[in-house]
C-alpha cells in the first residue's frame, strides 16, 4: 500500500521572487508524445510567472519552500521534474548547478527545485541530517509540492518526474518506492539503504547514474563515512536488478556510451525501461559536459551529460 499519492492536499502561502538561468545541449533518446496527456481546456490556468518563483507550503504544519521554473509560452500540460539537492545543498543551489532551467525554456516542461529540511531529505536508514533525526514526512512534502503546482499551471500527470543527487538522489528512490505519482525517477550517485522498506513498488522507469570511485556513496556497496553520518549503500547494480524485477524487465544489454561511460539497458513491458549509467573511475559528482557540479574534489568527467540525458530518458517515458 501507498503511503502517498497526488491526492493529498497541502496550503499555499505565498509566492516571491523571479530568477532566470544559463545553458544545455541536447539529448539521446527518442521524445514521443504521449497520446494519453489531458487537453488545455482541462488544466488550471496559469498562476505562477515566467521564470523562477519561489512557494512557499505548508506541510505537516510546517512552512516549506520550493522553487519553480515555468517556460514562456506554457499552454498545454507540460511535463514536471522534481530535482532533488543533495545533502548540504539547496532548491536554489540545484538549480544553478545542473543546467536545468534552460532544457525547461528550450523544450517546454517545468522544473520544481524543493529545499529539504536543513538541506536534508528523510530518504530512509538514518539519512540524513536533522530531517531523518525528527522523522520529516518529505514523501508527503514532496508529493505536496506536485499537487501544488498541478493547481497552478497546467501539468500532465502522466509526465511528472524526479531526479536527484546523492541524498536527494535517496530521496527520489523513496518516492518511488512510496507513491505512485512518478512516472520516472532519475537518481545519481544514491541508493537505497538496505533496511529501508520498498517491499511492493509500483512500476516505474528508472535511469540510475553513478560512479564507480563514489567514495560517498559506494559502487559496490557497504558503508562509507561522510562528516558524522555513515552511509550504508546497496550496489548499484543490484539496485538496477531490483527495479527490474519491480518492473518485469528483459535482461539488460549493455552498450558503450564514451569511453568511460557504460549503460546496462533494459527493456519493460507498457514501454517502460530501467538503465544503469556506470561511469568508471567517476566520484561523487553530478556527470556535466561543464565539468564538475559538486566540489567534492574527486574525479571529474566532462564526456557525458547527466542533465540532458536524464531529461530524453524522461521525456521517452511517460507513465502508460
Amino acid at each position: 500500500m501507498k503511503v502517498a499519492s497526488r491526492a493529498g492536499v497541502f496550503a499555499i502561502v505565498v509566492i516571491v521572487t523571479t530568477v532566470l538561468a544559463a545553458c544545455a545541449g541536447g539529448p539521446w533518446h527518442p521524445r514521443p508524445t504521449p497520446s494519453s496527456s489531458p487537453s488545455a481546456s482541462e488544466a488550471p490556468s496559469v498562476t505562477l510567472p515566467v521564470g523562477t518563483s519561489t512557494v512557499q507550503l505548508d506541510s505537516g504544519g510546517q512552512e516549506r519552500t520550493y522553487l519553480v521554473h515555468v517556460p514562456a509560452g506554457l499552454s498545454d500540460p507540460a511535463p514536471l521534474v522534481l530535482m532533488l539537492h543533495g545533502g548540504y545543498g539547496s532548491g536554489a543551489q540545484a538549480e544553478r548547478s545542473y543546467g536545468w532551467d534552460p532544457l525547461s525554456d528550450q523544450d517546454h516542461f517545468i522544473v520544481a527545485y524543493p529545499d529539504g529540511l536543513d538541506r536534508a531529505w528523510n530518504s530512509g536508514g538514518g539519512c540524513c541530517g536533522k530531517a531523518a533525526r525528527r522523522n520529516v514526512d518529505d514523501v508527503s512534502f514532496l508529493t505536496g509540492v506536485v499537487t501544488d503546482i498541478e493547481a497552478r499551471v497546467p501539468v500532465d500527470p502522466a509526465r511528472v518526474y524526479a531526479a536527484g543527487m546523492s541524498n536527494g538522489a535517496m530521496m527520489a528512490y523513496r518516492l518511488a518506492c512510496d507513491t505512485d505519482v512518478f512516472a520516472a525517477i532519475g537518481p545519481v550517485a544514491g541508493t537505497i539503504a538496505p533496511d529501508t522498506p520498498c517491499t511492493s513498488p509500483d512500476p516505474v522507469s528508472v535511469m540510475a547514474v553513478h560512479g564507480t570511485a563514489d567514495t560517498r556513496v559506494l559502487y559496490d556497496g557497504g558503508t562509507s563515512t561522510v562528516g558524522s553520518a555513515e552511509i550504508e549503500a546497496r550496489a548499484a547494480p543490484e539496485l538496477s536488478a531490483f527495479w527490474r524485477g519491480v518492473n518485469g524487465c528483459t535482461d539488460p544489454a549493455t552498450t558503450t556510451a564514451t569511453p568511460q561511460v557504460s549503460i546496462a539497458a533494459a527493456a519493460c513491458p507498457d514501454g517502460r525501461a530501467v538503465e544503469l549509467v556506470t561511469v568508471d573511475g567517476y566520484g561523487h559528482e553530478w556527470p556535466s559536459t561543464a565539468g564538475s557540479q559538486t566540489p567534492y574534489g574527486e574525479p571529474v568527467y566532462t564526456g557525458w551529460d547527466a542533465t540532458n540525458e536524464l531529461w530524453a530518458f524522461f521525456a521517452a517515458h511517460p507513465t502508460p
